[in-house]
């Protein structure tokens, strides 16, 4: 079969041939229809990521849609290795499969998985948003972003904060549902103010995209503006802002910030799926929206090369 191949180590993959998958009790053989070049695909791949454990001569993407052995559209996770996603089949376990409700594309539903499973997890599982709260999303601009936007106020959020360096976009974040936006790109003394108008004011949880500096002042002003007592509940779920940041230890003891990372590893498996589900089965009574740039699986190597924040890449074989 053709596929996606990493032939070499922190190289893009290739477009070749790859032995064709075998089915086994509890599997399911899988006609791949899309599959979708999220972060967590990109950093695997790259064995980057922290759940990442293979090097070469595999095939990345933990995610898609497919046509299962019943002819049934479905959305799988994590396919046996050393195969994964990005190719015309793919060995799934039974367990992992969704179905697909008949008015989500394939397109749409692979990129839709992950991308807003990161946030419906961080706001369920790890925040536990009730109705009413204030959430501020640091990094709105990017696809996943724009998903957890309308996650939040699909879960009751009253109000959404969103932030990003590419205010030309606000626009399109606030037909979304973001009630304010902060531009982080103008000086770190207009932005600290910024920050400390909507603390002041409450922001209950806060779900970090980004990390680094931003992630960093956004600490340090949650811990002296937000009203004695309140606690915020920060949950970091990527880092494209930068790995580390500098914490003082005086930010902990001085508030009542409760931090806390969302993603493999912090949330089990089963509830990572459960949100997976949750998405999909929502997205069209919710009306969920997301941009979606589509290339033949033939293209990936041009394709990885694409940096799109805004839409989500997928690819079809």
């Amino acid at each position: 079969m053709k596929a996606a191949i990493i032939v070499e180590a922190g190289q893009p993959p290739v477009y070749g041939d790859f032995t064709d998958p075998q089915s086994a009790p509890g599997k399911s053989l899988i006609r791949v229809t899309a599959s979708s070049i999220s972060h967590v695909t990109r950093s695997r791949a790259s064995g980057q990521h922290y759940s990442a454990d293979n090097t070469t001569g595999f095939i990345p993407g933990i995610d898609g849609t497919g046509i299962d052995e019943d002819n049934q559209r479905v959305y799988f996770l994590l396919p046996d290795k050393p195969y994964g996603a990005m190719a015309e089949c793919c060995v799934v376990d039974k367990t992992h499969c969704i179905a697909l409700p008949d008015s989500l594309s394939d397109a749409e539903a692979a990129a839709m998985a992950i991308t807003g499973m990161s946030s419906w997890a961080a706001l369920v599982e790890r925040a536990d948003l009730r109705a009413g709260e204030t959430v501020l999303i640091n990094g709105a601009t990017g696809a996943s972003g724009r998903l957890a936007i309308q996650i939040a106020k699909h879960l009751g959020a009253k109000k959404v904060i969103a932030t990003g360096r590419n205010s030309g976009v606000f626009d399109d974040l606030r037909l979304l549902g973001a009630d304010v936006t902060i531009d982080l790109s103008q000086d770190k003394d207009a932005l600290e103010q910024a920050f400390k108008n909507e603390f002041e004011q409450g922001v209950h949880i806060v779900l970090d995209y980004l990390w680094g500096l931003s992630a960093e002042l956004l600490l340090v002003t949650a811990a002296r503006a937000s009203p004695d007592g309140m606690p915020v509940r920060f949950v970091q779920i990527g880092s494209v802002g930068g790995a580390d940041i500098k914490l003082p230890g005086a930010v902990l003891r001085s508030s009542a910030l409760q931090l806390m990372g969302s993603g493999i590893g912090s949330v089990a498996f089963p509830k990572l799926f459960k949100a997976i589900k949750s998405v999909l089965n929502t997205a069209p009574l919710a009306g969920f929206k997301i941009a979606v740039n589509t290339m033949p699986l033939a293209d990936v190597s041009r394709a990885w090369a694409i940096d799109s924040a805004d839409a989500r890449i997928v690819l079809l074989p």
